[in-house]
């Protein structure tokens, strides 16, 4: 395996710092921090050169502000760091070494890389599915327990070793690793946190590939499905995942996996039920947006303004839908309020 060196001055070069800026401050500009560096850019950004060169930068537990969050009807801790150096410097490494990683990972694996994504997945799926319909006749569907707080620092630490040699950004890779406390965990929201968990597993995912030759899987973070047309197989292959991730990375499955038949009841992946000539929306999904399309439009019928939040909303529901079987639910919940949000749109946003 090529390891690579003599990365760490181009991580500090300050045309990478300028660049790490422009990414770290998009959709942002608002941010205080972010003004702040804004209005003395050179000032702010040759403080983060110089912390770099002499490597007196650091980041520890504490530098962290947590929050909870509900996602999929489960609790997350996330964790944010300061703009102003941590999320700038997280930048600049990973614009340094991302086509590194993206040379690593499996066509197939979809969360936090540029140019895939949900909707990448769900085509490459249900094209899998319908061009060989005995192929993909069984589904095996897995999800690891508690991926990021789960994360085996040191076992990190040993693969990132594996890719890079030069002892100056190892010596900052491992100053973000460290930054969570204790012997397991990286830090759910960290920009570095979503590149090293894909790396994490990217062993895992060639494996299964290239050793166990699995041809049809899909991984999105740590959510893992696989098609096969054999159902014994698909339960003799898990066995060996589950072994796998525990001996290999320090990882459970979850007990919710799942063996069951494609086509009858359908995959729920990606936040999509996949069939094999349709995809319909996932329940909890379709559920949550009947609930508060039908408020808002109770509350424009009673002449009470959209807000931004809300207009916002609508039009990410009315892009969820246009990938997938979903035009009576467009019909019933959406077009009723396109009058209203058309309105908005002139009234507050175009002006």
């Amino acid at each position: 395996m090529k390891r690579y060196g003599n990365l760490y001055e181009k991580i500090y070069s300050y045309e990478n710092l300028q660049l790490a800026h422009q990414k770290a401050r998009k959709d942002k500009s608002f941010y205080n921090e972010v003004k702040m560096v804004d209005a003395n850019e050179e000032y702010y950004l040759l403080q983060i050169q110089n912390i770099l060169i002499w490597k007196t930068y650091s980041v520890k537990s504490s530098d962290y502000t947590m929050f909870k969050k509900m996602d999929k009807n489960k609790e997350r801790e996330i964790f944010k760091l300061d703009y102003f150096p941590h999320r700038i410097i997280q930048h600049a490494l990973i614009n340094v070494i991302q086509d590194i990683f993206l040379k690593s990972f499996i066509d197939n694996t979809f969360a936090s890389i540029p140019n895939r994504g949900i909707h990448l997945c769900l085509k490459r799926m249900n094209k899998d599915i319908k061009n060989n319909k005995e192929g993909t006749k069984y589904c095996l569907k897995m999800d690891i327990h508690k991926f990021y707080p789960s994360v085996n620092q040191e076992i990190l630490k040993k693969l990132f070793r594996r890719k890079f040699k030069d002892k100056d950004v190892l010596w900052l890779i491992d100053m973000i690793i460290n930054s969570m406390e204790g012997e397991k965990g990286i830090a759910i929201g960290s920009l570095f946190s979503q590149w090293a968990g894909n790396y994490y597993l990217t062993f895992f995912d060639h494996w299964l590939k290239e050793n166990k030759h699995i041809k049809y899987y899909y991984r999105y973070c740590d959510d893992l499905v696989t098609l096969h047309s054999d159902k014994d197989f698909l339960h003799q292959i898990r066995k060996e995942i589950q072994q796998y991730l525990l001996n290999k990375l320090d990882l459970e499955l979850k007990n919710n996996w799942q063996v069951f038949p494609t086509r009858i009841r359908g995959i729920d992946f990606v936040g999509y039920r996949h069939f094999d000539d349709y995809i319909l929306l996932r329940k909890s999904t379709a559920k949550n947006m009947k609930k508060k399309l039908k408020k808002m439009y109770k509350r424009c019928k009673r002449g009470i303004s959209l807000t931004y939040s809300e207009w916002c909303s609508i039009n990410s529901y009315k892009g969820w839908l246009k990938w997938c079987n979903g035009y009576n639910l467009y019909l019933k919940y959406i077009k009723p309020l396109e009058f209203y949000t058309n309105k908005y749109y002139m009234e507050e946003i175009k002006k």
